[in-house]
């Protein structure tokens, strides 16, 4: 089946569902599905519902899609996110970036969990993305370009937005929190990165690690949805110190920040002009 007919479909059973006019789009990214608790929810649909949509298959992610109130504007939020490393394709790991654009989204927000190549950071700590670097072997517009959501050779110039990214730091430095920003680049993963590779990753300009997110900013960008980024650092990358990756401390780290974030979040869409 044509890929826009796909998203037709899964936006007509949305729409069926109850959900309307959503302002803003959420990504929650591992260990960070608390700031679902601060929603009104109206509405909460698994993604084995919703037709055409893939399954998340990771332990951390539940996959459910929540509607509801979120700072005074009307939020979708996804509880569980696509990765490349799962075996979908890029196109496939976007498919409900575009699903939300169809539905009315006109801001996202995103959230990951990275390792901290920048050695003045520290677990727990929250970066706010400013760039990225695509070191991952497929792209979601790869392929016949789907006219109807944008164009064949999209800008990238600044693919987060800088009045969005203006305005967290604005909240940020109101909780009196030190809000830094960074360059993220993504990988395919599921395997975290030797010594070498983080070596390599800090020659070309990189600040934070992660298996996410980049192919859903492109998506984003294709379509003209702003967005924002904000990164956890669950893990330091120092190859002369690199200690051996635990999941159970990812998990915890990614906690420290998602209490930061989930005072942000809210404050920030309050006063979010969409």
């Amino acid at each position: 089946m044509e890929e826009y007919k796909k998203l037709e479909q899964a936006v007509y059973f949305l729409k069926n569902q109850g959900i309307k006019s959503p302002e803003i789009g959420i990504v929650l990214g591992t260990g960070l599905g608390k700031l679902t608790d601060l929603i009104e929810i109206e509405k909460t649909i698994d993604y084995r519902e919703i037709p055409n949509f893939p399954l998340s298959t990771v332990e951390f992610h539940s996959g459910k899609l929540i509607y509801g109130t979120l700072g005074d504007k009307k939020v979708l939020a996804m509880q569980g996110r696509f990765h490349m490393y799962e075996g979908y394709s890029a196109s496939e790991v976007v498919f409900p970036i575009r699903v939300l654009k169809m539905l009315g989204v006109k801001f996202m927000v995103l959230t990951n969990a990275a390792g901290g190549i920048n050695l003045s950071y520290e677990k727990g700590q929250l970066i706010l993305i400013d760039d990225h670097i695509n070191l991952l072997p497929d792209n979601p517009l790869i392929g016949r370009n789907i006219d109807k959501l944008g164009v064949r050779f999209p800008d990238m110039s600044a693919p987060y937005s800088n009045s969005g990214n203006e305005l967290l730091m604005a909240v940020a430095e109101a909780f009196d929190y030190n809000l830094q920003n960074g360059v993220y680049a993504a990988v395919i993963g599921p395997n975290l990165e030797t010594r070498a590779e983080y070596r390599f990753l800090k020659t070309i300009g990189a600040d934070l690690v992660g298996m996410s997110t980049v192919p859903e900013v492109i998506a984003a960008n294709h379509m003209n949805l702003p967005c924002v980024a904000i990164s956890i650092v669950t893990d330091l990358c120092d190859p002369d110190n690199l200690e051996e990756a635990n999941i159970g401390d990812i998990i915890a780290n990614a906690g420290i920040g998602e209490k930061i974030l989930i005072k942000l979040i809210p404050s920030f869409l309050q006063k979010l002009k969409v």
